[in-house]
């Protein structure tokens, strides 16, 4: 199937109810024809079509990676050239989708998890909340399965500012990261967001979790003390 044929169709497949099934039909195309609309579907202001683009990117990623390595690091840098400043954009959704995608595939994540922990550092940080968000979901989707590349590249101690960013979504998505990680001397920051009630809607396994700031937090201190209850395991 020809590229415009796929942008033409792909937001009404990523809306099925069945995913697997709208997965199945996506795999069915040209993997190298599938990228450009795929990236496209994520700046889609239909948070489903966002969110289903980025967890059928990262699975038809993985299979391009499997086949064509250089195919897929031409990709990944694209995905990175959106979010420098000199393309002219934003990047918005990119993080997430770099996180999904370094999630399902090893190899990629040993080459790339590096840059995706960079945003947090002063070269290439990334400013706008937003974006903060994105990185703090990517981050911790790359946490739920290769927890030691974040511990690997010190993104835990670059990941502190964000406990105490002036975004409070930003810092229980940071809270949640670090409950994944199990690091213990995040409890002290998370604490004093346990009363907070302001609503968290996460995208998770295809499905979306409206929870709150506090929630996140308690789930994460309880995910350090190794108590029941934790949700949102990995897949």
């Amino acid at each position: 199937m020809t590229e415009r044929r796929i942008k033409k169709i792909l937001a009404n497949v990523l809306r099925q109810d069945d995913f697997d099934q709208a997965m199945a039909e996506i795999r069915s195309w040209p993997a190298k024809n599938t990228i450009s609309p795929l990236l496209s579907s994520i700046y889609q202001t239909d948070e489903r079509i966002k969110w289903r683009a980025i967890l059928a990117l990262g699975r038809v990623m993985d299979s391009l990676a499997r086949t064509d390595m250089e195919a897929a690091r031409i990709v990944m840098r694209r995905i990175m050239w959106s979010l420098n400043e000199e393309s002219g954009g934003i990047g918005w959704g990119m993080p997430e989708a770099m996180g999904e995608i370094l999630a399902r595939n090893r190899a990629l994540a040993d080459e790339f998890g590096h840059i995706l922990i960079s945003y947090m550092r002063e070269q290439s940080y990334l400013e706008l909340p937003q974006l903060q968000r994105g990185l703090m979901w990517g981050l911790g989707r790359l946490a739920e399965v290769y927890p030691e590349k974040l511990l690997e590249f010190d993104a835990d101690g670059y990941m502190e500012q964000y406990l105490e960013s002036a975004d409070l979504e930003v810092r229980a998505l940071a809270g949640r990261n670090f409950g994944i990680l199990g690091i213990r001397e995040a409890v002290h920051w998370l604490r004093p967001l346990f009363d907070s009630k302001q609503p968290v809607r996460l995208f998770v396994h295809d499905d979306f979790v409206d929870t709150t700031v506090g929630e996140l937090a308690r789930q994460a201190v309880a995910r350090i003390e190794g108590r029941q209850g934790v949700a949102f395991p990995a897949e």
